[in-house]
């Protein structure tokens, strides 16, 4: 049985094609509806693995492991993910590794799920206590150049970034009831 997709936004593409420019090699995920479009074309893609992860800090590991082994990789996480991975990225400042990650953003706009909400309000201030540099796009024809910048600054400078992709560029999510 096939599988149709609507078409992705203009944003979500830009983010595939800016990974692309930039020559990533692994995506490291937990499945994401706002990153479905990415984790689609990575798996398409012959010239990128992607590693499905069981939680977000696993990411934190293979993202770093990937640069030793010489190659460019990116986690691509929701906010809630975020608090998963606060330990991990400790791995990060001790061993000085170059590390993006892109994250869909959930308890803001029209959020369903108060559950959300906690993490949602705080990822930017953990992310930051962490030591790693946020960047935040909340409209569609910020992302790609939002995520450019980005990967220059890892990949060019060694930095560690996050790109906050806000919940208004996925839209409305609605719970759906059988």
């Amino acid at each position: 049985m096939s599988q149709t997709h609507a078409p992705a936004p203009s944003w979500q593409e830009d983010v595939f094609a800016a990974l692309k420019k930039r020559d990533v090699r692994q995506i490291a995920y937990v499945p994401d509806s706002g990153h479905s479009h990415t984790i689609r074309e990575a798996q398409r893609d012959p010239d990128i693995r992607d590693v499905v992860l069981t939680t977000e800090e696993e990411g934190v590991a293979v993202v770093s492991g990937a640069w030793l082994g010489g190659q460019r990789a990116v986690l691509l996480m929701q906010s809630s993910g975020v608090g998963n991975c606060v330990n991990m990225f400790s791995l990060l400042q001790m061993g000085r590794f170059p590390f993006l990650t892109l994250v869909t953003m959930r308890g803001e706009y029209a959020e369903f799920n108060p559950w959300q909400g906690p993490m949602g309000r705080t990822t930017q201030q953990a992310l930051e206590l962490m030591g790693i540099t946020v960047l935040r796009a909340d409209r569609p024809e910020d992302v790609g150049e939002t995520v450019e910048a980005a990967l220059d600054s890892v990949f060019e400078a060694g930095e560690r970034v996050a790109v906050l992709l806000g919940q208004r560029l996925i839209g409305r999510k609605k719970w759906e009831r059988d």
